[in-house]
């Protein structure tokens, strides 16, 4: 999959679920939807993941389909509850989705169908796109994709006569793009919406980022090499189920007017994400590789030796490979199974993030190219450079309250296009800017001129700190000086509790890792709903590995209930990092560590003669205590100064942020030599 360009769908085509844990296309959501890109690519993908970028396509799609009642779709009737707004959120969505409009793209216009892009080509008096698109077509051709059963034989009314029996007509339509370097491509893409819906999985792998960071992480840790590889026209690699056809059109040439089988999986079917993911999977078997159990995209098996496990991360046709030797995994790849590779090597640039390595060694994702085609975006929408920034927001802001006229239709386009940029720099590692992200996510069906304006602030915050990147530091953290406190819990209603350790998990190898959060709650965040912030910052070893920014779903009239509740939430993610963690095959140091700025919160948890003040916080109250008391996790104050969960929680001074944020995101080497002089990380100093 090419992710240079901004990742941006067209629309939402079909769904599954309800959907449980223990279902094989379970993502984490009740429910997947069909995406289909603006490639022109399908796959499923989690309905909860869909709505944070764009919840107005969602509720469209759930009342054209009677769904707004279902569990799971309900929190859409809010989008639609009324005529008036719906007709006027349906406009939008239409608008922001038109293909009407002429597209450009790096100074090149954008054809949108095979006549234009031969009249472009006679006005710039060249043949680029004619190139792109029969190189297209010569690529598939090698894969073998059609079979030609001879000319079609049309009546009056448009239906192929000689169609083969048992088959149903598609058509077929081309993507183009240009890349930075100038380079035209097209794209042949079916259109797979014409077949029927299929009750089968109808997806490729798509592995979460914090698992990607986690394998990443063990990489470093395990002394294993790290590489890339993108396997090239990667569903072309599956044979399609589908019995389907084509009438070819004049791109095909010689071929045009004639029947088309189509045999391979090609973009846009409905079930090609099933068939590649089926080929990946027998050749992962093939090579001794086996899903993990709490994420099927990461592949792993033991290494020669035996000492530790080797990975391979899936994003549809991108792999990240962590393996003692690499290349000899990349050399399989394409000797015996016939892949055509592209860019197999030491991992430098995988989804958006640029990999490196600091002048200690110390391994570097950095999302500073993003950043930059995100400033390109908006030199070219606004016509200047953002205004530099110390600060994503102003510091107390509640743009809940802003009363500022609405935004226009094309401020309306560009703020739903500046949110998903910036939701997808927060999953690359800027967890800086997630609580102002998620606040300002809040406002996309309607905002506001005084929304828009807060959003280009924090344009000019990212672009002043594109230094900011994630470190991998593997050293175990010391807690020395921490006292353990040895409690007898066996009197209280927990009794003799343990951690749950999952009995199929496979056999640890290789170093031990400990984990840290940080936990902390923003009460009154919104005035408006009068609801609180649950912020947690997750550590393995020394390297942020995951963040979490939300709302809480209810309201709390105090501090000490919404620390409690935030607690709840940490203590849930930790179990689950332990058992990813486990599940991979690593090591996990007996005791979590578990750090907030409450002192009530952390005595009433820690301490078995505490008791519950009010009958409202029970849930928290109790699950947070079992943890403590099965002796898996420590829960420690530590002064409000000094926790890095504030930087996910509210929206924060530079002076009471920065050395925090210097320690995470902007030093170089051992955080222990942290002074207070400004510093520059090795890349701008070579730059």
């Amino acid at each position: 999959m090419d992710v240079e360009q901004l990742f941006k769908f067209t629309r939402i085509i079909g769904h599954q679920g309800p959907l449980n844990q223990d279902d094989p296309h379970y993502k984490g959501s009740n429910y997947n939807v069909l995406v289909e890109w603006d490639t022109g690519e399908t796959t499923y993908e989690p309905l909860s993941i869909i709505a944070r970028d764009d919840p107005v396509t969602c509720a469209v799609y759930a009342k054209e389909n009677n769904l707004l009642d279902e569990k799971g779709w309900r929190r859409f009737k809010r989008f639609v509850k009324t005529h008036k707004r719906t007709i006027r959120n349906i406009k939008r969505n239409k608008i922001k989705h038109s293909h009407h409009n002429i597209k450009y793209m790096f100074g090149y216009q954008i054809p949108r169908d095979y006549d234009e892009a031969m009249e472009l080509d006679r006005k710039n008096g060249n043949t680029k796109w004619k190139e792109a698109i029969d190189l297209e077509l010569k690529q598939i051709d090698d894969y073998q994709t059609f079979k030609d059963v001879g000319r079609a034989e049309i009546n009056t009314k448009g239906q192929v006569m000689n169609a083969p029996i048992g088959y149903k007509k598609i058509r077929v339509h081309l993507v183009f793009a240009v890349k930075h370097d100038g380079r035209h491509k097209a794209r042949l893409v079916a259109d797979g919406h014409l077949t029927r819906n299929t009750t089968e999985g109808a997806y490729s792998g798509v592995v979460s980022l914090r698992s990607l960071r986690i394998v990443m992480f063990l990489s470093e840790l395990n002394a294993l090499k790290l590489w890339g590889a993108d396997i090239g026209n990667a569903y072309l690699e599956a044979f399609t189920e589908e019995k389907i056809f084509i009438v070819a059109g004049p791109e095909f040439g010689d071929r045009q007017g004639h029947i088309l089988i189509i045999s391979k999986a090609l973009y846009g079917l409905r079930t090609s994400g099933a068939r590649w993911h089926d080929r990946l999977f027998d050749v992962m078997k093939d090579m001794g590789f086996s899903p993990s159990k709490n994420d099927p995209d990461i592949w792993m098996r033991p290494s020669k030796d035996g000492e530790v496990y080797e990975y391979i991360a899936v994003y549809v046709d991108d792999l990240a490979i962590v393996a003692k030797d690499p290349a000899e995994i990349c050399q399989t790849l394409k000797e015996k199974f016939k892949f055509k590779l592209k860019g197999d090597g030491p991992l430098e640039y995988h989804l958006g993030c640029g990999y490196w390595r600091d002048s200690d060694g110390t391994l570097v994702a950095d999302p500073k190219k993003y950043i930059e085609k995100m400033m390109e975006w908006y030199e070219k929408e606004f016509g200047e450079k953002p205004r530099k920034m110390k600060t994503p927001l102003e510091p107390g802001d509640h743009p809940e309250i802003d009363e500022s006229p609405e935004c226009t239709e094309k401020d309306q386009s560009r703020y739903l296009t500046m949110i998903g940029q910036l939701q997808w720099l927060v999953a690359l590692g800027r967890f800086d800017i997630f609580c102002a992200t998620m606040t300002m996510s809040k406002f996309r069906p309607a905002p506001r001129e005084g929304h828009i304006s807060r959003l280009k602030r924090m344009y000019g915050y990212v672009s002043e700190t594109r230094v900011a990147a994630i470190r991998f530091r593997t050293t175990e953290p010391n807690y020395d000086d921490i006292n353990v406190p040895q409690h007898d819990w066996m009197r209280t209603v927990y009794g003799n509790v343990k951690e749950v350790i999952p009995e199929d998990a496979p056999e640890p190898k290789g170093k031990t890792v400990v984990t840290t959060s940080y936990v902390d709650a923003n009460l009154y965040h919104d005035v408006v709903t009068g609801k609180a912030v649950t912020a947690v910052l997750h550590l393995l070893n020394q390297t942020p590995i995951d963040w979490y920014s939300k709302k809480q779903s209810t309201v709390e009239t105090a501090t000490f209930g919404s620390e409690f509740s935030a607690a709840r939430t940490a203590t849930d993610q930790i179990v689950d990092l332990r058992n990813t963690l486990r599940y991979l095959g690593v090591p996990v140091q007996e005791r979590s560590y578990l750090f907030g700025d409450n002192k009530s919160v952390v005595t009433n948890a820690a301490i078995p003669t505490s008791v519950l003040s009010k009958r409202h916080h029970a849930l928290s109250y109790h699950r947070v205590r079992e943890a403590v008391a099965s002796g898996f996790l420590l829960f420690h104050w530590i002064d409000g100064k000094k926790n890095p969960a504030d930087i996910l929680s509210k929206h924060w001074t530079f002076v009471s942020i920065f050395p925090m944020l210097k320690s995470l995101l902007l030093w170089r080497g051992e955080t222990k030599d942290i002074k207070d002089e400004p510093t520059v990380s090795d890349k701008d100093k070579a730059n």
